[in-house]
């Protein structure tokens, strides 16, 4: 199958130094890879999305010559693509009806999960005695097992979702679709066959990757970048300040998101095409940068 990547990004806020990291590095891969780049906007939490920041984000992205190879895709605007994924998994007993409140899930001694989220302990699972009458307030998804899976930088990886993460959210209580489900849907309905972002979501893969054989689909090839960290260590984000990336001198902040990568960028040129060419004909795949 031809290579397909894409860059999603959350419209929380405007494109930051490590958004922008995760965006070249995706861009990077698949023009190496002579393949199509396409991007799509993640913004399935609409509560936390200011309206026009995804415009926003566009406009940068074109700015720095990063423009995708097919109209941008909104997540908020697929509900019925989850919604028929999810109605798959009910009618397969992989997914079930949850009536408990986080109070009540903390209440249960759950230990947390190394993502920060409690790991639910099956109250409503149907063999437990489901929601018991009380109405669904959430739909999840029935672990089972181990997963283990392959990075293209970090090698060799594995979690045991029964015990590191639990039956994790679908559908949340607000009517919300949760991201997992989200995005395994877009990124075989898009036939995404290469998934670059950054470190951080690592932690995410097992659980996609559970739902893709839940629901027959195929998994793409992952490669986690390294991430870019502020100041005091902690990841760069729109949740600690980062500021907006300055747009003016667009091959600057390129060349700026390379050196992050640990990469060689080319010198400036007259034109941002050519920079851009020469920029994809020196990325290394998954064997670069600090962690690598």
């Amino acid at each position: 199958m031809s290579y397909r990547g894409r860059f999603a990004p959350s419209p929380t806020g405007p494109l930051h130094d490590g958004s922008l990291v995760a965006a070249l590095a995706s861009w990077l891969d698949a023009r190496a890879h002579g393949g199509q780049w396409l991007v799509r906007i993640e913004d399935v939490d609409g509560p936390r999305c200011p309206p026009g920041t995804d415009d926003l984000i566009l406009g940068q992205l074109t700015a720095l010559g990063l423009v995708p190879d097919e109209p941008p895709v909104w997540q908020s605007r697929r509900g019925d693509l989850y919604q028929a994924a999810l109605d798959r998994l009910i009618a397969a007993g992989l997914a079930y009806g949850c009536a408990c409140t986080r109070a009540e899930i903390a209440a249960a001694m759950g230990p947390r999960a190394k993502h920060g989220e409690l790991i639910y302990p099956g109250t409503c699972r149907p063999e437990n005695g489901g929601t018991q009458g009380r109405p669904v307030r959430a739909w999840r998804f029935r672990v089972q097992g181990r997963i283990d899976w392959q990075d293209r930088r970090l090698g060799a990886q594995s979690q045991d979702l029964a015990t590191e993460v639990g039956d994790f959210v679908l559908k949340r209580a607000d009517g919300l679709w949760a991201y997992q489900l989200a995005v395994v849907v877009d990124d075989a309905e898009q036939a995404i066959t290469d998934v670059v972002r950054g470190e951080d979501l690592a932690d995410n893969t097992p659980r996609q990757i559970a739902l893709q054989r839940a629901l027959g689909l195929p998994t793409p090839r992952y490669l986690h970048t390294p991430l870019v960290l502020a100041a005091d260590g902690h990841k760069l984000s729109k949740q600690n300040g980062a500021a907006a990336i300055d747009i003016g001198a667009p091959q600057e902040r390129l060349r700026e998101a390379m050196a992050r990568l640990g990469l060689s960028a080319p010198p400036v040129s007259p034109a941002l095409g050519p920079w851009l060419a020469e920029a994809a004909a020196r990325w290394p795949g998954g064997h670069f940068g600090s962690g690598s």
